[in-house]
């Protein structure tokens, strides 16, 4: 045998040296044990899953299209399902053409792609802050440089946007029921953020995965419909459907699609035609309007034992958003405290949450954590959070 060492696996890219594991997906690893109260996991509640009118809608489909549904597809998207996108986003007072929307295989597809198509080493992206992990973890696979969004108590402030925006690729952002903050931009940032794009030439990369979970008020029109010529909507079924059926889509300008869709089918060809032909069969049958009331009331009820619980145990000296919708709180805690070293002993007490420091582009802020309640039943959610409070309280005790 030669003395040579081997190499363990092929030269490594640049974008494989530069990825980074989510501290989310780790974390799940933990959370995932059945003794675990897990805050941490952005999931879908199980109870949300429309599992008779999937079943229902998988046997038409078989019955009605077998072969195509079993058929490699176009990587544009199937047209029944790109029609009735359209048409749900025509009901919400949203003109959209089916032409106009590219189905890709999850909206962290979408990101990705996006990252692909229109970021370079060292371009400027604009991000929220905080902003949503997964998309961070996409755009820096292609290595930029963030700018971030100015930010208030209520979301992103478009009137504290000036010229250093001119010339970044996009402005990414999320304007229903944040994540990680739950904050919901008003219709007045939403006309406002759509002129500073105008004014500075920017194009607006909007998140929309939550948008048809409100509470009690639908949220305002999309960005899009203030800006359509530069935004760019991402939309998902994992929050109103099924997360297993990894399907999303991008709607936009055709023109800027298109780069979009030579990229996705270098990488996957297209979309899985059996789950696009079975969610197109569920919307032409109403499922949004028959499914959406029980899940909107299933996940306020659970938001509102967590605030509840929240008023009862967290110390004073301690803050936290008051979600309209969505699936999460991000909670502030006094400024010394350290939510990722206080994660561990968390979890020692059998509670899980992700710690704030892993939704900041730029400079983290450690002493804030975002909690997720929508698949902790209520007696499991006042338990997990008075563990919480209890621990939030030794720390401030500590300190004085």
């Amino acid at each position: 045998m030669s003395d040579v060492e081997l190499s363990q696996t092929p030269p490594l890219s640049i974008r494989a040296r530069h990825a980074e594991r989510s501290i989310i997906r780790e974390l799940l690893k933990l959370a995932g044990q059945a003794d675990v109260i897990s805050f941490a996991g952005g999931l879908p509640s199980p109870k949300s899953f429309p599992v008779k009118a999937i079943e229902k809608a998988t046997d038409w489909v078989l019955e009605t299209h077998g072969a195509r549904a079993l058929q490699y597809s176009s990587t544009e998207g199937e047209a029944a399902l790109r029609k009735a996108i359209a048409e749900h986003d025509a009901e919400l007072g949203v003109p959209t053409d089916p032409d106009c929307i590219q189905i890709v295989s999850g909206s962290q597809q979408a990101l990705d792609l996006a990252a692909l198509a229109y970021v370079d080493e060292d371009s400027l992206i604009a991000v929220e802050d905080p902003t949503y992990l997964g998309a961070l973890s996409a755009f820096r696979l292609q290595r930029p440089k963030f700018i971030t969004l100015p930010t208030d108590d209520y979301g992103l402030n478009p009137d504290k946007i000036g010229p250093e925006f001119r010339g970044i690729r996009f402005a990414y952002v999320i304007p229903n029921f944040q994540n990680p903050t739950g904050i919901t931009l008003s219709e007045e940032r939403r006309i406002k953020l759509a002129e500073k794009a105008r004014e500075y030439d920017f194009w607006i990369l909007e998140d929309n995965p939550y948008g048809e979970l409100w509470y009690d008020k639908q949220p305002p029109k999309p960005v899009r419909f203030y800006a359509p010529e530069r935004t760019l909507s991402l939309g998902t079924f994992s929050k109103v459907l099924s997360p297993g059926f990894r399907l999303g889509y991008i709607v936009g300008p055709k023109a800027a699609l298109e780069p979009m869709t030579t990229i996705k089918q270098a990488i996957d060809l297209h979309t899985s035609t059996f789950t696009q032909l079975i969610s197109a069969r569920c919307l032409d049958k109403g499922l949004m309007k028959k499914h959406m009331p029980e899940v909107r009331e299933l996940y306020k009820t659970q938001c509102q034992c967590m605030l509840d619980a929240m008023d009862k145990y967290f110390p004073e000296g301690t803050t936290w958003t008051k979600p309209d919708g969505g699936m999460f709180i991000w909670a502030t805690l006094p400024d010394y405290i350290d939510t990722d070293e206080m994660m561990h002993e968390a979890l020692k007490r059998k509670v899980a949450y992700v710690p704030g420091s892993a939704f900041y582009a730029n400079t983290p802020k450690k002493n804030t954590m975002r909690l997720s309640f929508v698949t902790v039943p209520p007696e499991k959610i006042k338990e997990g959070i008075k563990v919480l409070g209890t621990l939030i309280k030794e720390r401030i005790d500590a300190h004085k």
